[in-house]
């Protein structure tokens, strides 16, 4: 992240206004969005398209990071608990606004979301952006550091109250991970995704029905593959040759990690399609995996196997 005047990097591609004064509807669940009046007790809520007037406010107080985030998007569920354990170790001097793009498209338009997770923050109602993908810990608190310098040079130096404190003493501790697992989460936060994968696969030959490391798998392995990828350029290579399977992979892949889960889906379908049978199971192997990194109660992945199988039969 640059120290800009907040906005100037996003001018001319992010577009609020029309969010900025929409009114607040009665809470329908979940945690409510704040307001400069009335700051929220938690450090973590959820905003709506409906509910980000009060978030642009609030931003005129304290800094508000805003995570763009899916609930099938894998590498948004490496990043938010990383998120939301700094801002809580912050103690009120940073908020942070959850957005599900899916449920929200006007906020995932006007931030111009094309790659989640996205990770945006707002200083005085302006936005700067901070990051995309999953990162590690100890690059989230470098640039939440440069956050908060930002902030205070422009008078955004406020903090909300962080909660009943003896209230957070009661709740029930959380198991420990397992030890791949732990593993692994610690690969993830340093950027090492060989050595999360490799604690994944360990975990499976332990216990093949370990369902959490089935899928962390395949969001780890999605993680390796985008990591370094070109979009422009992956799209081009795809675009010269339709029927070469890694060109049409690695489209798929950051079509998948960016949001796009249809065209991901139908670009392998597609393909599929296209190639003799003898080739085909590489690309069904593929699409198994995109699918349990979706969710396989997911309407995307249950349209998707439709297809699958009306090729297959």
């Amino acid at each position: 992240m640059s120290t800009p005047a907040p906005g100037s990097v996003m001018r001319g591609a992010v577009d609020l206004s029309s969010l900025r004064n929409r009114p607040t509807p009665p809470a329908t669940g979940g945690a409510p969005a704040p307001t400069a009046d009335a700051p929220a007790t938690k450090l973590i809520f959820d905003v709506t398209d409906a509910s980000f007037g009060d978030v642009l406010e609030l931003s005129r107080t304290v800094p508000v990071v805003v995570d763009l985030w899916a609930e099938w998007c894998g590498p948004c569920k490496q990043l938010s608990p990383v998120l939301e354990k700094v801002v809580t170790e912050l103690g009120g001097r940073v908020v942070l606004a959850k957005v599900d793009v899916d449920a929200n498209p006007q906020l995932a338009q006007g931030f111009r979301a094309q790659s989640i997770p996205m990770v945006v923050a707002l200083i005085a109602g302006q936005p700067v952006p901070l990051f995309t993908g999953a990162v590690p810990e100890q690059q989230v608190r470098e640039v939440f550091a440069q956050l908060l310098q930002l902030a205070a040079q422009h008078g955004v130096t406020g903090t909300v109250p962080t909660g009943d404190e003896s209230a957070d003493a009661d709740e029930p501790v959380e198991a420990p991970l397992p030890p791949l697992h732990a593993e692994a989460f610690a690969a993830i936060e340093e950027g090492d995704y060989p050595r999360a994968i490799s604690a994944y696969e360990r975990a499976l030959a332990e216990n093949p029905r370990d369902a959490e490391a089935a899928a962390g798998l395949g969001q780890v392995r999605l993680l390796n593959r985008v990591q370094d990828a070109d979009l422009q350029q992956a799209r081009a290579a795809a675009a010269a040759a339709p029927t070469d399977v890694e060109a049409q992979f690695l489209v798929a892949d950051l079509d998948l990690a960016g949001g796009h889960v249809d065209d991901a889906f139908g670009r392998l379908l597609d393909l599929f399609a296209a190639l003799p049978a003898e080739e085909r199971a590489p690309v069904r192997a593929r699409l198994l995996e995109l699918f349990g990194i979706v969710g396989d109660d997911d309407a995307r992945v249950l349209r998707a196997r439709g297809r699958l199988a009306s090729l297959l039969f």
